[in-house]
């Protein structure tokens, strides 16, 4: 019935002129502590995510498998995410995180090379960790999150060469903003429909 009124235009038909994407996947092996955290939470997760659906059926048990993949991938992330009692005694262990490692390791040379970068990350929280490292450095940066009021002001500033690194949350700036001075884009952590991510990154290749 909504056929006829419906035009569905692709951004390859629309924009034709624009240069393929060059994406690259960095892969990260976690370092001792963190991998035995991994592991540990997955184990327990395992033998939780079991019980529920023993007692309650898969369809009534997706809240717990969620949480289970959500803790999962927060330690990917950073141990310091996880909300767990032994997450904090892997911490206070020295359980760091290897990507943010890699990450700190990453953003020097690309700024070296006069890369104008969108940092993307599900995770605000993850942002915050990332901004003290970002301080250290002496790398500008600019923000935005949900928590944002006034959003024009980092995007002018970025757009204006004030900032060379964008931290993006991917809910609040996925869609709807146009940073063309971007030329580099980084997912700090793969969300789990694709979709979102191309929507992403299209805020610069545009």
């Amino acid at each position: 019935r909504v056929r006829p009124f419906l035009l569905r235009r692709t951004k390859e038909e629309v924009a034709s002129e624009l240069p393929p994407k060059t994406e690259m996947v960095e892969r990260v092996d976690p370092q001792a502590a963190q991998r035995d955290l991994y592991e540990t939470i997955r184990l327990a997760m395992d033998q939780r995510v079991r019980e529920e659906i023993a007692r309650k059926g898969l369809a009534r048990s997706h809240i717990t498998i969620l949480d289970a993949l959500l803790k999962l991938r927060q330690v990917c992330c950073d141990p310091r995410l996880v909300k767990l009692e032994s997450a904090r005694k892997r911490v206070e262990k020295g359980a760091a995180s290897a990507k943010l490692e890699r990450l700190l390791e990453l953003l020097p040379d690309l700024l070296a090379d006069g890369r104008r970068i969108l940092l993307f990350s599900q995770f605000t929280s993850m942002l915050d960790l990332i901004k003290p490292e970002l301080a250290t450095l002496g790398i500008p940066f600019v923000e935005l999150t949900g928590d944002t009021r006034d959003r024009e002001t980092p995007v002018r500033r970025f757009q204006a060469g004030e900032a060379p690194l964008f931290l993006i949350s991917l809910k609040a700036g996925g869609t709807g903003l146009n940073l063309t001075a971007a030329d580099t884009v980084i997912h700090y952590d793969p969300w789990w429909n694709p979709a979102v991510e191309d929507q992403a990154t299209d805020r610069a290749h545009r």
